[in-house]
């Protein structure tokens, strides 16, 4: 891994903002809340308490808002975090739009400035999951869970990993990565849609983490496209995405 990751990542997000607002509009907007790149419905998926009433919630890299959104409008007092200004913005106005009560901090996801033991149920889609060095943001996850707290995140699977070409154009069904030694990508300087420095690790590494931390595992999913999904989306075509998985959610404890 080279670079200051927080800062490069931030300033991508701060320039990249505005590509994303119509995509957060059609998400604030859902019916039903909908993951990751292939639009899972989380009728199938069931990543958050159907009611959340009395339950404090933070979103860890909340980007424009649209998970802490679904979690206000199940009953729940949220926070969300977001190093990116322009994120926020975004995020800001859709939850003025939709009436949600949502706390909006800037802040990076690894070193919140948030109370202790504040939070019963935390959560991250494509945020602190895969731009933040998982060992900084999954201690401060702990950190602000209470006893018996719960964590749910969603980010690549290590395949799509090991299957995007290094020029950084769309994912094949060839191992172009060790996956030995895994530890994610920096996407910075590829040739074909360069973004940021992101994060990723082998299954017997993401375990090792947890476990030092103290995190029990409640369940594991991989996630494929639909069948009824076509096109590529994030460099991964969806022919690829129903035959492998292309993302992964880990839901996991604080004991209590």
């Amino acid at each position: 891994m080279t670079g200051d990751y927080l800062t490069i990542n931030k300033k991508i997000w701060n320039a990249d903002a505005v590509n994303w607002v119509g995509f957060a509009r059609e998400r604030w907007a859902a019916e039903t809340p909908l993951w990751g790149s292939w639009n899972n419905p989380e009728t199938d998926l069931n990543l958050l308490p159907a009611d959340m009433a009395g339950l404090d919630a933070v979103e860890l890299g909340c980007g424009t808002g649209y998970v802490a959104g679904w979690m206000a409008g199940r009953g729940a007092t949220v926070t969300a975090i977001d190093i990116s200004a322009e994120q926020l913005t975004t995020a800001r106005q859709l939850a003025s739009e939709h009436g949600a009560n949502i706390t909006f901090v800037e802040a990076n996801a690894e070193t919140t400035g948030l109370p202790t033991a504040s939070f019963d149920f935390a959560i991250s889609e494509y945020g602190a999951s895969i731009w933040c060095r998982p060992a900084s943001w999954l201690g401060e996850a702990w950190r602000l869970l209470r006893p018996g707290g719960r964590l749910v995140f969603l980010g690549n699977h290590p395949l799509s990993l090991l299957c995007s070409p290094l020029d950084g154009s769309p994912v094949d069904r060839t191992l172009h990565r060790p996956y030995r030694h895994m530890w994610g990508a920096d996407w910075t300087k590829v040739e074909f849609e360069p973004t940021g420095i992101c994060f990723n690790l082998t299954h017997a590494s993401w375990m090792e983490q947890f476990t030092d931390i103290g995190f029990t595992v409640s369940r594991y999913q991989e996630l494929y496209a639909p069948d009824d999904e076509y096109g590529t989306r994030a460099a991964i075509p969806a022919e690829w995405a129903r035959d492998f998985p292309v993302e992964q959610v880990w839901h996991l404890q604080k004991p209590g």
